[in-house]
């Protein structure tokens, strides 16, 4: 299904002025374009974008898998086989951000293709790295061949409104969180029976499996789609002098402005200094992604104490994906009761998409704090309570991604892309950081004692309570940010200007 990215015009359109030109433009017909897509039709698209968010996410998190296998195989110590996590998880966090303009000149699907074609390759010298110094340079490249969810949330952006797209982005959502859990089940079962290399092919494996299911996708960018109406127009001889919105400002490299593209790959990165609501929660995010990370390390230690194999280590992160589970379908029903709202016309306000993090928010410092004492191990407390702990932060991470990610979605508009860009880069630069001081921050505080284990995750809770705070002042104050944000301001002109002229109703988007 869909076409390639570059198809050749049967007739060269005719250097004209640019309103010439634009008699060339062909209408837009929204039947053609993404919104119009039947609802199985959508929800297709979007399972296969949840089995290629699994993939790249499995990826990211399995390698803590192989450290054991690498610091036999290469003689290097723990601490230094992080490294391997730490590379892919940074240039992941920046390759998230070059994949994106890309995608909004040259379609969505072949952009992802590319993508997922570029890291499947680099598995292959990875798990016959004759050396670690190679292994880390091909995960930096996997890492930065890596769209991630710059692109899958835009498909989503492609088929859904604003204010209809909740649904889908807390699917897309699962998909990315899930499958930084999937990843320590499985490797206990692989690091027990397997040898490291067997984490970097099975990664292929189900890369090639994602890659596959999604050729069969098709293209979801509207321009794009422009493109292939007014080339299908042209060659069937109904409108011979159609041409969509790519090929009227000309061939790729006409209308590819570098500037354009550098202004675009850095606005994420000026958000998150320059306004206060991006930057905030994106940090919160961000540490809230952290801690899954922090904790592919740690868990074992913890649960060591119970004297838990290598496969139970494992299956004691099925809890945090109950969290996970249990998150979504919450959401699911705050978001049925909010469209109720909006369908009446009443004020919805942005700052009303982080209200139920209100509530599910506290539970990331709770669970943190509770696990730092059931740290201590038998016979204070029995090995489940651990588990209940890792549900609860579970409940708060996906309640934290999706209620940011909503929240800036409906407060910036169109330049939600990059708020949530930014978001995005948060959570996987400092889950990278996390590879790096996890296993110390563990093992050398207080060394020696029964507090070793417990005192990082009462440090860790301190952090949470604190960034715990911009949620309730950005619910409360939200408002007040947002008229000071040149950003949110253009969009909150729009909306008064269309509920002028009826086409919205009051506090609508």
């Amino acid at each position: 299904m869909g076409s390639t990215p570059f198809t050749s015009s049967p007739t060269p359109l005719p250097s004209a002025s640019k309103e010439e030109a634009a008699a060339h433009l062909v209408p837009t017909n929204p039947s053609v374009l993404g919104f119009a897509f039947p609802s199985w039709k959508k929800w297709a698209i979007l399972t296969s974008v949840f089995i290629v968010q699994l993939s790249m996410n499995f990826n990211a998190a399995i390698y803590s898998t192989a450290i054991p296998g690498l610091t036999t195989q290469f003689g290097i110590t723990e601490n230094l086989a992080e490294i391997g996590q730490m590379v892919f998880l940074i240039t992941y966090a920046f390759g998230c951000e070059l994949w994106a303009p890309w995608s909004e000149e040259l379609g969505r699907k072949w952009v992802m293709q590319g993508s997922l074609a570029l890291v499947n390759v680099w598995q292959v010298p990875c798990a016959l790295a004759p050396n670690f110094g190679t292994l880390v340079a091909f995960r930096a490249l996997g890492g930065l061949s890596s769209a991630g969810g710059s692109v899958t949330l835009g498909m989503v952006a492609d088929m859904w409104r604003a204010d209809e797209q909740q649904y889908a982005v807390a699917f897309v959502v699962l998909s990315s969180v899930a499958g930084s859990v999937i990843a320590p089940v499985a490797g206990g079962y692989i690091g027990t029976y397997l040898s490291w290399h067997w984490v970097f092919w099975i990664s292929l494996i189900f890369g090639v499996v994602a890659q596959t299911i999604h050729l069969f996708v098709p293209e979801t960018r509207s321009s794009v789609m422009l493109d292939h109406y007014a080339q299908r127009l042209r060659k069937t001889g109904e409108d011979p002098t159609a041409y969509g919105p790519n090929e009227i400002r000309g061939s790729f490299w006409q209308r590819i402005s570098w500037k354009e593209s550098c202004t675009l790959m850095w606005r994420p990165y000026k958000m998150l200094y320059s306004e206060p609501i991006v930057g905030f929660l994106s940090l919160l995010s961000g540490f809230s992604d952290a801690l899954i990370f922090t904790g592919l390390d740690s868990y074992g230690l913890v649960m060591a104490k119970w004297n838990f194999t290598r496969i139970q280590v494992g299956l004691s992160f099925i809890p945090l994906l109950l969290g996970y589970l249990i998150a979504y379908v919450s959401f699911m029903v705050v978001y049925w009761r909010d469209r109720r709202v909006m369908r009446a016309g009443k004020p919805y306000p942005p700052e009303r998409r982080l209200w139920w993090l209100l509530f599910t928010v506290l539970l990331e410092p709770i669970g943190l704090f509770i696990y730092g004492w059931a740290s201590l191990g038998p016979p204070q407390f029995p090995w489940w309570v651990p588990q209940i702990c890792a549900a609860l932060i579970g409940i708060a991470n996906f309640a934290i991604y999706m209620a940011t990610v909503d929240y800036m979605i409906a407060a910036y508009g169109e330049y939600s892309a990059s708020a949530t860009g930014g978001n995005g880069f948060c959570r996987d630069f400092l889950a990278g950081i996390a590879a790096v001081y996890a296993r110390r921050m563990f093992t050398q505080i207080d060394p020696g004692t029964k507090w070793t284990l417990p005192i990082p995750s009462f440090i860790l809770c301190g952090v949470g309570i604190l960034l715990c705070i911009p949620v309730y002042i950005f619910y409360f104050k939200g408002a007040w940010f947002r008229e000071r944000s040149p950003f949110a301001k253009e969009l909150e002109n729009e909306r008064a200007m269309a509920e002028q002229e009826g086409s919205l109703p009051a506090g609508g988007e």
